[in-house]
C-alpha cells in the first residue's frame, strides 16, 4: 500500500482528514524569507498548505548561505522570492506558490494581507514589522512574528480578534526600533531556523483549528537550550489596537 504524504498528519487525532483539508484550503502570507523564512516556508510546503505567498525584495548573497537553507552558491544575485518559490514548489508541486519581489507598503500590503488567512512576519526591521502589524489588526487576520539574533530567538503569537488580545505594538513600541540585526551582532545560524520552525507550527495549528494559544512572547536561549514564555498585556494607550 502506498502512503501519501500526508499521513502522518492524518494519523494525528488532532489534525486528521478535516484538519489535513483546512490546511490544503489555507492561504498563508510569508514576509521575509530569509534565515526564518526559508524554514518555515520548506515546512508549510511540504505541509501542504494550498497557497504560499512568499515575500521579499532582497537578493541573495553570500553571507545568506550559512542558515537561509532554499539558497545554494549558484543563486547569489538572483531574487530570493523568486528562488524561494522555485525551491518550494519542487517541494510539493501540488501547492499553489507565488513570489512577490518588492517591497509591499499601504494598499499593496493590506491587500496581501486580506488574501491570507495566517501571515508570518520574518522580516529583520521594526518598521516592516509595524506595518504589518497594522495590516493584520486592520484586516482582523492572524499574525505569527519571529525573530533571531545571536544566540537567542523570539516568537508570539497575535489575533485574530484584536478587541480583546494584545498586537505587535503593545510589545514593542517605535522607540524600540533601535534593538539590532543579525548583520551587525551575529547570529548562530541554526537559531533562525528554529524560531522558523516553530512559526510554521503555529500557522498549521491555527490551519487546521487545533487550540488557540494564549498571548504569549516566547523567547528561545540556545546557550541553555531553553524556551521561556512570558505574558503580553494589551496596552490600553496603542494606537493600532486600542479601538479594533
Amino acid at each position: 500500500m502506498t502512503l501519501s504524504r500526508d499521513a502522518r498528519h492524518l494519523a494525528l487525532p488532532q489534525v486528521g482528514a478535516e484538519g489535513q483539508r483546512r490546511i490544503s484550503e489555507g492561504k498563508v502570507l510569508l514576509i521575509g524569507v530569509g534565515g526564518i523564512g526559508c524554514a518555515a516556508a520548506a515546512y508549510l510546503a511540504s505541509s501542504g498548505v494550498g497557497e504560499l505567498t512568499v515575500c521579499d525584495f532582497d537578493t541573495v548573497d553570500e553571507t545568506n548561505l550559512g542558515r537561509q537553507v532554499l539558497y545554494a552558491k549558484g543563486h547569489i544575485g538572483e531574487l530570493k522570492a523568486d528562488v524561494a518559490a522555485t525551491r518550494l514548489r519542487k517541494i510539493n508541486p501540488g501547492i499553489k506558490v507565488t513570489a512577490i519581489s518588492e517591497r509591499l507598503t499601504g494598499t499593496a500590503l493590506a491587500e496581501a494581507v486580506s488574501a491570507a488567512d495566517v501571515v508570518l512576519d520574518g522580516s529583520d526591521n521594526f518598521p516592516t514589522r509595524f506595518q504589518v502589524n497594522e495590516a493584520c489588526v486592520r484586516m482582523s487576520r492572524r499574525l505569527v512574528s519571529g525573530s533571531a539574533i545571536r544566540f537567542e530567538g523570539q516568537l508570539a503569537v497575535f489575533g485574530p480578534d484584536f478587541s480583546a488580545s494584545p498586537c505587535f505594538e503593545c510589545l514593542y513600541v517605535a522607540a524600540d526600533e533601535s534593538l539590532g540585526s543579525c548583520a551587525g551582532n551575529g547570529v548562530l545560524a541554526p537559531v533562525p531556523g528554529v524560531i522558523g520552525t516553530m512559526m510554521a507550527v503555529e500557522a498549521l495549528k491555527y490551519l487546521a483549528g487545533i487550540g488557540s494559544p494564549a498571548p504569549l512572547l516566547r523567547l528561545f536561549d540556545a546557550t541553555a537550550s531553553e524556551l521561556r514564555r512570558l505574558g503580553i498585556s494589551k496596552r490600553g494607550d496603542c494606537p493600532v489596537c486600542e479601538h479594533a
